[in-house]
């Protein structure tokens, strides 16, 4: 879980308690937009891991990871069943998983993480920044308190460890990193979501739900641009044009 550096208050009950609706309105138009989606560049092939959020599986990434297996990437899951947590065992699973898909296509990979899968993504990229590409988090509260998010006690139960022992995990990996969060997350406080802009770190706001992200169809838009960029070459994204109507400015609006 995230560190304690800053304290935010959670997303009103009104917006968790939408959040399940919402969810599926972005699926929906997932669907309607997948023919826009598919327009988006292919990648160069290179491997991409898909980490879940707490309390959720493979399930929950799957279309995700089918839409950027078309788009040309060598997509896995994390197949250590339900996030509940940096449980025993979990970190030293994840640091072989990264080893090993790096190891099989022989190059970098990929990381892109929802919520606390995101979380884990920008600590693998710590861990072995000469094994990972770049990564890129979906509403994932890594800028904040635990409690600045509605799902802290969930943690505690499914993982058995207080969110009191959090690490400090909000410095931002020595990749390219890319944050992807919407100021109406219902789930965690959008503003330790956030990403401190640098040379090769940045945050996209999209327009949505927590529990929708990886079906929202600006998110996915936004993650397979940020993918499709030449190893060696990234730039920030890129907002002008037709684009600002989709993708509002990360800058308007105060923390």
């Amino acid at each position: 879980m995230p560190a304690a550096t800053q304290s935010f208050r959670p997303p009103s009950k009104i917006l968790m308690m939408l959040e399940g609706r919402r969810a599926l309105t972005e699926f929906g138009a997932f669907l309607v937009a997948l023919p826009i989606l598919n327009l988006v560049p292919k990648g160069d092939g290179h491997p991409v891991l898909v980490l879940p959020g707490l309390m959720a599986g493979d399930d929950s990434t799957l279309l995700l990871r089918k839409f950027l297996e078309g788009r040309g990437y060598r997509v896995s899951g994390w197949g250590q069943g339900l996030n509940r947590g940096l449980r025993e065992g979990v970190q030293d699973r994840l640091l072989d998983l990264v080893r090993e898909l790096s190891d099989l296509h022989g190059g970098k990979i990929s990381i892109v993480g929802w919520s606390l899968g995101g979380i884990y993504a920008r600590e693998l990229a710590k861990l072995l920044p000469d094994r990972v590409r770049s990564v890129i988090s979906l509403g994932s509260p890594f800028g904040g308190s635990p409690k600045s998010t509605n799902a802290w006690r969930v943690y505690e139960f499914a993982s058995g460890q207080s969110v009191d022992d959090a690490q400090d995990v909000a410095v931002a990996p020595p990749v390219p990193t890319t944050a992807i969060y919407s100021r109406t997350d219902g789930v965690c406080a959008w503003q330790g979501c956030v990403e401190q802009t640098s040379a090769q770190s940045e945050s996209i706001e999209v327009e949505g739900s927590h529990c929708g992200l990886a079906v929202n169809p600006a998110a996915v838009y936004a993650i397979a641009d940020r993918l499709a960029q030449p190893e060696g070459a990234w730039k920030r994204f890129d907002r002008s044009g037709l684009r600002s109507l989709i993708f509002p400015d990360p800058s308007l609006g105060e923390k």
